[in-house]
């Protein structure tokens, strides 16, 4: 039986939490390597980049019940080496279309990973009485960018493949300990797990924290992919900086899922999730309108403040919910929440041809009303929430 003093149990999860994403890291400080080795445009590498984010909303639909069947820390056991192989697939795709292939396999095993990450995390939440979920996802945006800055150092001396081999191996390795030292907390019975349900047998509550999450993680991956370019047409020419929005932006993520529990333990999740939506917003409408690059950098830091915690939270809310469905409905709001980060990025590309970048910016705003405005729901099953988050 844990208890609230089991310090360990938590650290373990934070640290496979961190372990997970270094090969997705690292494999994102490659992306110019393969594109020029494969001489692909940027649209036919938009094309396929699609793949590891279609591969990962697919596999979602059935991850979640064999991730409840099997258990969260032996899918990790398993599939952590297995996502470290198959990360190392792309830098050797000969063709567009193989690339494609090879990040579709890639983000089917990142689905399963993500699912077991998730639904393990919330567990011990419950089971300890105590918020680790948004510090958990502050762990995962370090060995996100861990992956990325240590590849990036690496191919220095070594070869693209062998640097990204060299550091996934030690996330593996420790990765795979940590999940052997893990206690196993219980879930549902495999032998009285119940039937698979229908789209409408799925409570309402289920899909307003998914639609929370969507807006939010949408602005995410908008800001994601289109923040150096911003700043690289607003900054003199031949300034280097631009590249800085990305650092900055992904820096403030991070320090905002640090900084997420002890908040949401103070204000509750309704009025942290309302919060740092609101910083989102305000972020977002300096972006959308002609402002110094100083200020820009001040926008990118407030967006990326605003997106660092709604989706921690959404994953502790649901956790919470319908205990035989637990990581069904992780599934499910995890499916709809990364269509976000399908759909963003292109979304701000098109306007930005037809219009401006800043008019693709704005176009994120009204999505952010409605998770700020549905963001109620995120008091349900939430550990945070406190009497006045219940009005």
């Amino acid at each position: 039986m844990l208890t609230q003093t089991s310090a360990r149990p938590t650290l373990l999860i934070m640290a496979m939490f961190g372990l997970q994403p270094v090969a997705m890291g690292g494999w994102f400080a490659l992306i110019p390597f393969v594109q020029d080795k494969l001489d692909l445009s940027k649209s036919a590498l938009a094309i396929a980049l699609l793949g590891m984010s279609i591969g990962t909303v697919l596999t979602l639909q059935f991850a979640g019940r064999l991730v409840d069947t099997i258990g969260p820390r032996k899918i990790y056991m398993v599939l952590l080496p297995v996502q470290a192989g198959i990360s190392l697939l792309p830098l050797a795709a000969p063709t567009q279309m193989t690339l494609f292939a090879s990040l579709f396999v890639l983000g089917s095993a990142i689905a399963f990973l993500e699912v077991a990450l998730n639904l393990y995390a919330g567990r011990l939440e419950r089971s300890l009485g105590r918020l680790i979920m948004n510090r958990c996802h502050g762990f995962w945006s370090l060995g996100l960018g861990a992956g990325s800055l240590f590849v990036t150092l690496l191919i220095a001396r070594m070869s693209p493949s062998a640097a990204l081999g060299f550091v996934v191996s030690v996330s593996v390795v420790a990765g795979v300990l940590a999940a052997m030292a893990l206690p196993k907390i219980e879930g549902t019975n495999p032998s009285s797990m119940p039937a698979r349900r229908k789209l409408k047998d799925v409570p309402p509550t289920v899909l307003v924290i998914a639609l929370v999450l969507i807006w939010v993680t949408m602005t995410e991956g908008a800001m994601a992919d289109w923040s150096a370019v911003y700043m690289s047409e607003i900054l003199p020419e031949g300034a280097t900086g631009a590249g800085f929005a990305v650092t900055l932006y992904a820096a403030f993520i991070t320090l905002g899922r640090f900084l997420g529990d002890a908040v949401n333990r103070m204000a509750g999740p309704v009025r942290l999730a309302r919060m740092t939506i609101g910083l989102a917003i305000v972020g977002i409408v300096i972006l959308a309108i002609p402002v110094s690059p100083p200020i820009a950098y001040l926008g990118f830091a407030l967006v990326g403040l605003g997106v660092s915690t709604t989706f921690p939270l959404g994953m502790s809310a649901v956790s919470g919910l319908q205990p035989a469905y637990q990581a069904a409905n992780i599934s499910i709001v995890t499916t709809i929440a990364i269509m976000g980060f399908l759909v963003g990025p292109p979304m701000i590309g098109f306007l930005a041809d037809a219009i401006h970048l800043r008019a693709g910016i704005a176009a994120l705003i009204p999505g952010l009303l409605v998770s700020f405005w549905l963001a109620g729901s995120l008091n349900h099953g939430n550990l945070g929430e406190s009497e006045s988050d219940r009005l």
